[in-house]
């Protein structure tokens, strides 16, 4: 009886409701479109087309429904359709190329959906049709390939934000899926928490995003989306080979083979109507272009949806990755090695570095909760659980750290009138650290925030705050409040829109800033745990505009004040008893710097819709005010120019492209050796690929011109590498 009782509701909603399947096409080649956007009006369900171009939506409301489909670099398309109770109707969708007739959705600017022209701050998009296209094989070559951004050693620097911090702290935000997935120790990133093919798209929100996710979010947010559950039984396999161009010169040859690298990635899928489920494992292994620069990765991702309804949806997602790799640390100088005769070796390690190697793990498990109570009231649940575990082997001690970040959220979405949206939340994070050189302690840091977008006619505007409360081993809450405004004004006809937006950001230190005691090189690392949080008031004025069907262009100025910013400063000791100097490194922060400059992209299709080109250029502008005995002077790590060019020619299914990156010499840098050389990188890139059907090749020529030099102290920057890629969907 009580079976029949819930049943009987199941079968009477089942019964009010239809389907709706179909397929997506490229109008102009008939080519099936993955990865396409197909929606109903009023529903909160949105599928994704699979491999064959095929879709299905379930649970739509029977009468009248608007059925929309969009894809990265088509125009929309949409059809009105009407339902019985009951049905099953097929509705198939031709998509026309469109490289500047698009609005792409984001979710992570203001922690929802918006249409790209509806956010006030500048957001930078790589789509999964870009990834392919360059042929990327990790996560921060896609992020490196962004407008403005800039990885040294691994270190990500968004518009000059972080400079070079030997990864102790970041002031780039991750997330999954708009779950936090900085480290609870040092605070910083692990791009490979997750295989690059499982990531749909990266959206970057430069500039300070504390209002809304609070610490860690002061230069900008980085979010990767992970590839949707198609419907169906799927399979993807996903195979790389390539090998290291050996030095130029042959005093600089410290192997008698050729470095090689290859990896493997194989994902398995299943879509259902309630519920779907994906797992990808895979590995690669790298021989390195450096001595002592082997490696070994393996991976494993897991991901489920449960759909109850079509008002509800569970997300589930599962990271573990495991990394052995040996640390070559820094090059060799004169008399470390078998020098040749050379002032420096920089493809050799110091033979007192000889055995040191890393071992990482990391895992990221999350679990998000999505309920639409109406059209215009919804909410969300979240929890996770982040763990680092890392172990450096190295002479004269082994290091270790093991570092646990329990997390949650509840965030709710209210749409009191037509034109306004109100974003409100709540979010907390637990972080215990067990290290030898970090020391065991714990930080807890509770939040609330609330935003507002209130539409004025054509224009938007947007209102809201933050306050974080942080307390380091149990001790009195800290609190920083974090407000930001901004308003979006629309021109004429809809191809000219203006952005300003201002706010405050913060970022606490880590614990690892706070408490760090090791070696590195010639240098001892002190801890300082007075250190405070840094805070920073920052300004945006923005411009989008397209000209005709030829030109789109994005520009942004930028101003940043900011006070406490934390940085590596080198202090000089003297033993009084035998005359000896030591290098001490401590985390400081100094009393005022600013951060200021131009952010310009431009994309062009000139001549015909086959070729595609892209400049992006940041001017940086950036200074330590002086203070106590030190004088003004620019930050450390920062480039003054930045710029990107990038063209792409499509045809059928090939392609030909080139990206050449020109980096300016940091005004300043720190850990240097006066004789340590310095160079503007200049870097070109060169990539063919060929898709057909379910099988795509693609060949990456990185660093075509085998330049060499170096951004982090002492460390060769990758020499030319050839890697070919190929990938079977089934």
């Amino acid at each position: 009886m009580l079976t029949s009782l819930a049943v009987a509701p199941i079968g009477a909603e089942a019964q009010q409701t239809a389907v709706v399947r179909g397929t997506v096409r490229d109008a102009a080649t008939g080519q099936a479109l993955e990865d396409a956007r197909v929606a109903a009006q009023g529903s909160a369900h949105t599928v994704a087309t699979d491999a064959a171009g095929r879709y299905t939506l379930t649970g739509i409301a029977a009468g009248q429904v608007v059925v929309r489909v969009q894809r990265f670099g088509y125009r929309a398309a949409a059809d009105t359709l009407t339902l019985a109770p009951g049905d099953s109707v097929a509705a198939d969708f031709a998509l026309r190329p469109s490289a500047l007739h698009m609005k792409p959705v984001v979710v992570t600017a203001g922690k929802r959906s918006q249409l790209l022209d509806q956010v006030v701050t500048s957001v930078a998009l790589v789509q999964d049709s870009e990834l392919a296209r360059r042929a990327v094989n990790t996560v921060d070559e896609a992020v490196d390939k962004a407008p403005g951004v800039q990885f040294l050693n691994g270190q990500v620097n968004i518009r000059g934000s972080t400079g070079y911090v030997q990864g102790l702290g970041a002031r780039v935000l991750l997330l999954v899926d708009g779950v936090p997935a900085n480290q609870g120790d040092r605070g910083g990133i692990n791009w490979d928490m997750l295989p690059v093919d499982q990531v749909e798209r990266v959206e970057i929100v430069k500039g300070a995003g504390s209002a809304l996710y609070g610490s860690a979010a002061l230069g900008g947010v980085v979010n990767l989306i992970t590839r949707d559950i198609p419907t169906g039984l799927h399979a993807r396999v996903r195979t790389t080979g390539g090998y290291y161009a050996n030095p130029p010169d042959t005093i600089w040859r410290f192997r008698d083979y050729i470095g090689a690298q290859e990896g493997l990635d194989v994902t398995g899928s299943y879509g259902g109507d309630a519920v779907r489920a994906s797992l990808t494992a895979g590995g690669r292994h790298s021989d390195g272009y450096r001595e002592q620069d082997r490696s070994a990765y393996w991976e494993v991702v897991g991901k489920g949806e449960w759909l109850p309804s079509a008002t509800s949806h569970l997300h589930l997602i599962g990271s573990w990755a495991s990394n052995q790799y040996q640390a070559p640390l820094l090059w060799c100088e004169h008399g470390q090695c078998d020098d040749r005769g050379q002032s420096y070796q920089p493809f050799m390690i110091d033979r007192s570095q000889a055995g040191a190697h890393t071992r990482s793990d990391k895992g990221l498990f999350a679990a998000t909760l999505e309920h639409t109570v109406s059209p215009r009231e919804s909410w969300l649940a979240r929890g996770s659980w982040l763990r680092t575990d890392f172990t450096d082997f190295r002479s004269p001690t082994t290091d270790f750290g093991v570092a646990n970040r329990y997390g949650a959220e509840m965030r709710g979405l209210v749409r009191p009138t037509a034109g306004r949206v109100v974003t409100v939340g709540a979010e907390g994070a637990l972080s215990d650290v067990t290290s030898n050189i970090f020391h065991d302690h714990g930080q807890d840091e509770f939040a609330a925030y609330a935003e507002s977008e209130q539409r004025l006619g054509s224009a938007r505007m947007t209102a809201g705050a933050r306050v974080d409360y942080i307390a380091v081993d149990g001790g009195g809450l800290s609190a920083v409040v974090s407000p930001r405004v901004g308003l979006v004004l629309p021109g004429a006809g809809g191809t000219l829109f203006w952005r300003v937006s201002a706010g405050r950001g913060f970022r606490a230190p880590s614990l690892a800033e706070q408490f760090v005691e090791t070696a590195l090189g010639p240098f001892t690392v002190a801890p300082n745990p007075n250190l405070r949080p840094e805070t920073a008031w920052s300004l945006e004025v923005g411009n989008a505009a397209q000209f005709g069907t030829m030109v789109r262009t994005d520009a942004a100025l930028f101003w940043t004040e900011a006070s406490d910013l934390i940085e590596p400063t080198i202090q000089l000791t003297v033993d009084p008893a035998t005359g000896a100097t030591t290098q001490q490194i401590q985390f400081q922060n100094l009393q005022r710097a600013r951060l200021a400059g131009l952010d310009v992209a431009l994309y062009a299709f000139p001549f015909t819709p086959h070729l595609s080109t892209s400049l992006a250029y940041t001017l940086l502008y950036t200074r330590e005010f002086a203070h106590d005995t030190v004088p003004a002077q620019p930050l450390a790590f920062r480039p003054r120019h930045l710029l990107t060019l990038a063209a792409d020619y499509a045809w059928g299914g090939f392609n030909l492209g080139a990206d050449f990156r020109y980096t300016s010499r940091f005004e300043r840098v720190e850990l240097y050796p006066p004789t340590d050389p310095q160079v503007a990188p200049k870097v070109l890139d060169l990539r063919a690929g060929y898709q057909r059907d379910a099988l795509s090749v693609r060949l990456l020529v990185a660093n075509a011109l085998n330049y060499l030099y170096n951004l982090a102290p002492q460390t060769l920057a990758p020499v030319r590498t050839v890697t070919m890629t190929l990938t079977w969907t089934y």
